[in-house]
This record gives C-alpha cells, structure tokens and sequence, in this order.
C-alpha cells in the first residue's frame, strides 16, 4: 500500500505548545499516522507518514490553529512505511541550535525558488554553503558548496566566525534539507552583520522535486532522516542504507568493503569498535533476526 509522507515546519510563537501534544497523538493514532513530530514554544517541525486521507486530516488539525493556517508542507509517495511508529516530542527548540539570538520569527534571509536557484549558485560573486552535517553531505550536495564538516548543526555558528567574512563575503546563499536549518543558519549570519544572505526556499526536497534531472546541479543523493535513508530526483527512494551500528549513510560500495559487517561495523566506525560494542551490535543482530 502506497504511503504519503509529508514534511512540514512552522516557526512562530506557540507558548501553549505543550498543551497541543495530546491532541496531536490521539489525532494521527486515530488516522493511523506515524512519523515524528517537534514542538516548542518557537513552532512546530514534524516529517509524518500514513494513507491520502490520515495525512490530509493530520495537516488540516494542524492548520485549523490560526497561527498554522498557512503551513505549507512537501510530500512525496513511497511502497514502503518508513516510519515505525508516532513520536510527538516536546523540545526547547524545533531545530537544535543552542542560540535565541537567531531568531526566524525576527529575521530571515531572501528566500530563493528551487526554478531561480541554479543562476544564483553559478555567480561566481556567491559563496554556497551546505549547512548540513558531514554525514548528509558526503552522499550528495551542490557542486562547488563548500562543505562546513559539522558533526551537529550547534556547530555552524563557529564555522561562520572562523570561516567566514561579512566585509569579504558579500553574497552568501545557503541550502539544507527541507528548509528549516536555513532559517536558523541566515538568520544568525544577518545578525553577524552579513548583508546578502540568500537560503533554498523548500530546501534541497523541494529542488529534487521541482527541477528537472537534465537541469539539476544537484550531484549525488539527499538524506532524509527516515527508513528511506536518502532520495533522488523526483523524490524517488535512493540507493544508500544505513549502518545499524553508527547511523551513517552507507553505499553498495561501503557494503562491499572488507569493513563492513551487516549490523556491526561499517568503515566508518569499524575504528571504534571495540570488543563490548561488538558483543552488543551481535546481540542486537540476532534480535533482529528471530523478530522476523
């Protein structure tokens, strides 16, 4: 049975944000929804899955709040449930920063459309950065970003400071996944005295599902944080799994590495596995299999 599986984020004032978790979860378990959902007095983020109608009826609750009548939200369709079950998580913030001095609700950067992207990242005078983490980078980004190398997203403020020069870099455009870190990211480069600060409106998600792959400057595939691991032009599901062990996106090249054992070690992380680890790992393989 086909899936629908949306993506959505919201920044906004929401001080009664814990009093809306229960109704949420009753809600989506009632329409037989599953996925993840943050909430937090600066908005709402979540990534749901479930039949045409249950998604339909989680985002019209949703937008019958007023504050949330003009959410907009991405979907693409998949064969398989890539979500287990339903998490409504309350949270400090809805993407993890650690500043409250960036603050979307105050200000953020020019928002670019996926069909204006491409003439903006080919000017030479724009500097594009990926603001995503190393692990989701090094599977698929935008020719000639420059890759941060951040292990978290907290880590891309001092990136900035130590890289990077409002007087020298007059033009900056940013991408990330679905949006959401972007309005984060620009809005702390705009408080640090940056002037043109551009960011992928619907993030890298709206520009595979939007631009055509003969018109794409995108190269390789997008990960996404669920059981699809990553996505490809059209938002079809990619290639890559994922290590059980470390989480990280791995290739049919990694797996046929002499490093990689299912469940256990990839190489990235067979270097700190240790003995304990790998007694764990095996249990947990041997769970696994006798589940099925």
């Amino acid at each position: 049975m086909t899936s629908v599986v949306a993506t959505f984020y919201k920044f906004v004032k929401l001080p009664d944000f814990a009093e809306k978790r229960e109704p949420l979860v009753s809600y989506c378990t009632e329409q037989a929804v599953k996925g993840t959902i943050l909430l937090a007095k600066e908005g709402i983020n979540g990534t749901i899955a479930g039949s045409r109608p249950g998604i339909d009826a989680v985002l019209s609750l949703i937008r019958s709040d007023p504050r949330f009548a003009d959410l907009e939200h991405k979907e693409s369709l998949v064969d398989t449930p890539p979500f287990d079950r339903l998490k409504v998580r309350l949270k400090s913030e809805i993407v993890t920063f650690g500043l409250p001095e960036a603050d979307p609700s105050v200000q953020v950067g020019t928002y670019v459309s996926p069909r204006d992207w491409n003439d903006l990242i080919a000017d030479p005078a724009v500097t594009v950065i990926d603001t995503r983490n190393d692990y989701e980078v090094s599977i698929g980004s935008f020719q000639g970003a420059a890759n941060p190398q951040t292990r978290s997203f907290r880590q891309f403020p001092e990136y900035v400071r130590t890289h990077l020069d409002p007087a020298q870099h007059k033009k900056v455009a940013l991408f990330c996944t679905g949006g959401i870190r972007c309005e984060k990211a620009t809005a702390f480069m705009l408080a640090q005295g940056f002037e043109e600060v551009y960011h992928l409106k619907g993030g890298i998600l709206k520009y595979l599902e939007e631009v055509p792959t003969d018109e794409s400057l995108w190269k390789g595939e997008c990960f996404v944080f669920d059981q699809r691991v990553a996505v490809q032009h059209g938002l079809e599901p990619g290639t890559h799994d994922m290590c059980r062990s470390c989480g990280h996106p791995i290739s049919d090249e990694d797996k046929a590495s002499p490093a990689y054992e299912e469940g256990i070690a990839c190489p990235y992380c067979v270097d700190q596995l240790t003995e304990a680890k790998r007694i764990r790992q095996e249990a947990r393989q041997q769970h696994i299999k006798f589940s099925f």
